[in-house]
């Protein structure tokens, strides 16, 4: 993440530049772009080392939902750039102005565009290997900025080589619909993880195949499989039928055996396992929940 700062500082800079010499409405909407990714970067620092801290009295659960809110504010952060740029472009539509020094600016705005996609590719591969929603949202920001950039740098090379001088709020207000966009995803992302949603299909499938080879040894059933993601926390909950004859003993063996199962399914999971009688009534309050796979 203090790469990503570090990239942020250099891009605006660079970029700030770009539209100070040159007066473009494009370069300067593509500059707004990279302050909000200062922002969001800084905001991803605090989440992913908040969701780093360990369970405490007041979060018996960890932290990990911190991430989501680091989305949902990048999210909210794009949608108030957008309006921005929306703000400034308008009245150039009606009152184009010639660009001075386009090629400085073009230049200043290559560089930044290659730090961002060298940093943001960095980053979408490091968030998805720690499973981090933080650090790969702050990387696809950054690889939606080299994007943006791209258009811009077309953009305004076609208006210093024919004077199209209209074409550069037409540029700036395209910026602004693609950000929105991106800042719609994140927002829906972070809303479904804050919602408490299951884990991915795959990870649910992989508890369900050592569910059901615990099945293949008799006497045994389970119901009631649930689960949740917090950033890259995992959490799963399924409730272990056993012989009512059982010893107390036994089953909490045997359920200690599927936990260390699942987490060698999926590692790093956190799973709680509740022991039920397989013919008593009350085993099954829970039979409102999807059975599972048989």
């Amino acid at each position: 993440m203090l790469l990503s700062v570090a990239a942020a500082v250099v891009t605006i800079a660079l970029k700030v530049a770009a539209a100070a010499l040159t007066g473009s409405v494009g370069f300067l909407s593509d500059a707004m772009e990279s302050m909000v990714n200062l922002v969001a970067a800084l905001v991803g620092l605090w989440a992913v080392r908040l969701a780093a801290r360990p369970p405490d009295l007041a979060h018996h659960f960890g932290h990990g939902k911190a991430e989501y809110l680091s989305a949902a504010v990048e999210g909210g952060l794009i949608f108030v750039a957008a309006a921005a740029i929306v703000w400034t472009s308008v009245p150039r539509l009606f009152d184009p102005v010639p660009i001075e020094q386009a090629g400085i600016g073009l230049g200043l705005s290559t560089i930044a565009a290659v730090v961002n996609l060298i940093v943001g590719a960095i980053l979408v591969r490091a968030g998805r290997r720690s499973r981090s929603i933080a650090v790969e949202a702050d990387g696809r920001h950054l690889l939606t900025d080299v994007v943006t950039s791209v258009g811009v740098l077309v953009g305004i090379g076609l208006v210093a080589i024919f004077d199209w001088y209209v074409l550069d709020p037409i540029v700036a207000l395209l910026v602004g619909i693609n950000i929105l966009y991106t800042g719609y995803g994140l927002l829906r992302r972070s809303a479904t993880g804050l919602l408490g949603a299951s884990i991915p299909a795959d990870e649910l499938d992989r508890v369900e195949r050592v569910l059901t080879e615990f099945r293949t040894r008799g006497s045994v059933d389970f119901h009631a499989l649930r689960s949740r993601e917090a950033g890259r926390q995992r959490f799963i909950y399924v409730h272990l039928l056993v012989p009512a004859d059982w010893t107390v003993k036994r089953g909490h063996d045997l359920a200690n055996e599927l936990s260390a199962e699942i987490d060698g399914a999926l590692p790093g999971a956190q799973t709680f396992v509740h022991v039920e009688p397989i013919g008593d009534p009350s085993s099954y309050d829970h039979d409102y929940l999807p059975p599972l796979s048989p």
